[in-house]
């Protein structure tokens, strides 16, 4: 789910793309204006001087603000099959840039792509540190884009479900596959929350088990930042929360449902923790398919001091890494020297 800011581009700038596409254009640098009623401008552009490779540390660098974000388009010597050229978009968004600024930004990406045209588009890559935008850093993008991902934690649970065919949720912690699920029935409040947070009215609601009449019942819900999320996690009692996560990523802004399990540990009765582990699964499957609300990801914490923004991301967008160890084969077991037996006569 992403919010566009409505900021299209400038008459001038409508132009300028129309004239720049028979290869008499390197780069092109793009900015949102300061005025009342903001739109995209053309900041900067540069003709070719030599190769793709060779003009792009002299080029691309030395347009950056270090505290400024700004959109760059960067022309490929590569065609595609109507012999047009082909582009890649930088998105520049520094990390001292005014938070006001990168989301400003991030949400008009999306839209400065459509205009442009997101056909000529090759390769679309969002940066923050100055080191990260030399060519040799563009590369090493390139190659973490190729490398397979690393499963999540969620991902490795489901690879051993799936060998075990003992059930098909990601989302339950495997030392409770021998417990059978349990449905219990939505009160009408808690069904009228989930789907009010559905229809956008709200960003974060979160259920309890009434233990007593065995339903899922409304524990509170309403407007919540990633700030505030910890502080909604009870430190006492179970609960299940689903939390309408706003983030930036790679210069895109989203918006992800996430479906959060807490439980405290053993301070809560053993019933309780029965009842919510076997539960989760039928709660799920309500907001999802009952309520058709897609769940982005499923987590369980043991403490809202868990649930930071670093957390969240972690999650949602884990970081590929190159560098993965190699593990020898362990030698066999010794069997002792040979021995030499000699046949009796």
């Amino acid at each position: 789910m992403a919010s566009q800011s409505g900021i299209l581009c400038s008459e001038e700038l409508k132009t300028f793309f129309g004239s720049c596409r028979d290869g008499n254009i390197r780069m092109i640098k793009v900015s949102i204006s300061d005025s009342t009623n903001p739109v995209l401008i053309l900041d900067t552009h540069l003709e070719p001087v030599s190769s793709w490779e060779d003009d792009w540390d002299q080029m691309v660098t030395p347009q950056l603000d270090p505290d400024q974000p700004a959109f760059i388009l960067y022309r490929l010597d590569e065609k595609d099959s109507s012999e047009g050229f082909l582009w890649i978009l930088l998105s520049w968004s520094p990390d001292h840039a005014h938070t006001r600024q990168k989301m400003l930004y991030a949400s008009t990406k999306a839209t400065f792509k459509k205009e442009f045209g997101a056909g000529q588009i090759k390769d679309d890559y969002y940066f923050n540190l100055m080191e990260e935008i030399t060519l040799t850093g563009y590369k090493r993008h390139l190659a973490v884009e190729a490398a397979p991902g690393p499963l999540s934690r969620q991902e490795e649970e489901m690879k051993e479900i799936k060998e075990s065919e003992s059930r098909v949720e990601i989302s339950v912690d495997t030392k409770h596959n021998t417990l059978s699920a349990l449905a219990f029935p939505f009160k009408s409040e808690a069904l009228a929350a989930v789907s009010s947070y559905g229809a956008g009215v709200c960003d974060y609601v979160q259920l309890a088990i009434d233990t007593a009449t065995e339903e899922v019942v409304l524990a509170t819900s309403g407007a919540c930042t990633t700030d505030q999320l910890a502080a909604k996690v009870p430190e006492e009692s179970a609960r299940y929360h689903l939390f309408r996560f706003k983030h930036t990523h790679q210069g895109d802004y989203k918006e992800s449902d996430v479906f959060i399990y807490s439980m405290p540990g053993y301070s809560v009765p053993i019933k309780e923790r029965m009842m919510y582990s076997s539960c989760r699964n039928a709660v799920v499957d309500v907001i999802e398919k009952t309520l058709n609300i897609p769940l982005e990801k499923k987590l369980e914490v043991d403490n809202g001091s868990e649930l930071t923004e670093e957390y969240l991301q972690g999650e949602l967008h884990p970081v590929v890494s190159l560098n993965r160890p190699k593990f020898s084969k362990p030698p066999g077991p010794s069997r002792g020297n040979k021995r030499i037996t000699k046949a009796p006569a």
